[in-house]
C-alpha cells in the first residue's frame, strides 16, 4: 500500500512538472520571449520525462509480467512525444509546441492510476512483443507530435493572412513567435517519414510474426483493418507530398484521417474493451 501511495504521488508530481513547463512556456510566449524555452524550462521538462519513464515502467512491468492497455499506450505515446520535443528543441524553436504538448502529457501520466490495463501472462514475457509495442508507440508519438504541429501551422498561416480575426488576436503573441512555416513544414514531413517507416515495421512484424508475438496465427480483425488503412493513408500523404507537392489543408486532412484510423486501430479499441465493455485482452 505504501509503495502504491508513493507511486501515486509520483504521478501527481510528474503531472505538476509538465504543467509548470506549460505555464512557463505560455507566459514566456505571451511576454514575447518564448521562441526558445528557457534553460530552466528545458531542465524541468527533462526531469518530467525521466520521472514519467520510471513511472510508466512501474505501471507496465512492476508486477513482474507485462500490463498494458489504452492508458499505458497513451502515456507511452506522450512520453516519447515529449522526449522527441526535448531533443528537437535544441535545433528548432518549439516553445509553442511545449506549451501545447505538456498539458496533454500531464493528463496521460495520470491515466494508469485509474485504468490499470490488462495483465498479459505468457505472451507478456516475450521480448519480441515488448519490442513490437515499443516501435508501435514510437510511431504513434511521431504522428501525434506531427498532428499537433500541423494544427499550430494552420493557425499560424491563418494569423498571417487574417491578423485581426478574434482567435488570431487572442493567440497572436504565441503565433507571432512560431518558427518560419517552411522550417516547420520540413520538420513535420521528416517526422511523418520516420513515423511511416516505424509504422511499416510494426505492421510487418505483427503480420509476419503474429504467432510468436501473440501466441496465435494472424486474424484479420478491426485492429488489423484500421492499421492497414492508416498505413495506406500515410503512404498516400507522403507520395502526394514528394510527388505532387501537397501542403497546407490538403496535407493536414490526410494527416488527421491517418492519425484517427491509427488511434482506432489500438488505443480506441482497447478503450472500448477495457472501459466500455469491461472485457479482458483481445487480439
Amino acid at each position: 500500500m505504501q509503495i502504491d501511495s508513493f507511486y501515486g504521488w509520483g504521478h501527481l508530481c510528474v503531472a505538476a512538472a509538465y504543467l509548470v513547463v506549460a505555464y512557463r512556456c505560455w507566459t514566456a510566449l505571451q511576454g514575447g520571449r518564448g521562441v526558445q524555452p528557457a534553460p530552466l524550462t528545458v531542465a524541468i521538462l527533462l526531469a518530467a520525462v525521466l520521472g514519467h519513464a520510471v513511472l510508466l515502467a512501474q505501471d507496465m512491468f512492476g508486477s513482474g509480467g507485462l500490463r498494458f492497455g489504452f492508458a499505458q499506450a497513451l502515456s507511452a505515446t506522450f512520453l516519447v512525444a515529449c522526449v522527441l520535443l526535448w531533443a528537437e528543441g535544441f535545433f528548432v524553436a518549439l516553445g509553442a509546441l511545449y506549451a501545447l504538448m505538456t498539458p496533454l502529457a500531464a493528463v496521460t501520466v495520470l491515466l494508469p492510476l485509474a485504468f490499470h490495463g490488462i495483465a498479459l501472462a505468457g505472451e507478456g514475457a516475450s521480448l519480441a512483443l515488448r519490442i513490437h509495442l515499443g516501435v508501435a508507440m514510437l510511431a504513434y508519438s511521431l504522428f501525434t507530435v506531427a498532428a499537433i504541429q500541423s494544427v499550430l501551422m494552420a493557425a499560424t498561416d491563418r494569423y498571417l493572412h487574417e491578423p485581426m480575426a478574434v482567435a488570431s488576436r487572442r493567440f497572436g503573441p504565441l503565433l507571432a513567435q512560431m518558427p518560419p512555416l517552411l522550417t516547420l513544414e520540413k520538420f513535420l514531413f521528416r517526422q511523418l517519414a520516420v513515423g511511416f517507416v516505424l509504422l511499416s515495421a510494426t505492421l510487418v512484424s505483427g503480420i509476419a510474426f503474429s504467432e510468436e508475438l501473440f501466441g496465435r496465427p494472424l486474424r484479420f480483425n478491426h485492429m488489423t483493418l484500421f492499421g492497414l488503412i492508416s498505413w495506406v493513408v500515410f503512404a498516400v500523404l507522403l507520395v502526394g507530398r514528394y510527388a505532387f507537392g501537397w501542403r497546407g489543408k490538403v496535407a493536414q486532412r490526410w494527416l488527421f484521417v491517418g492519425l484517427i484510423t491509427l488511434l482506432l486501430a489500438y488505443i480506441g479499441t482497447r478503450f472500448v474493451y477495457e472501459v466500455v465493455l469491461g472485457r479482458a485482452w483481445v487480439r
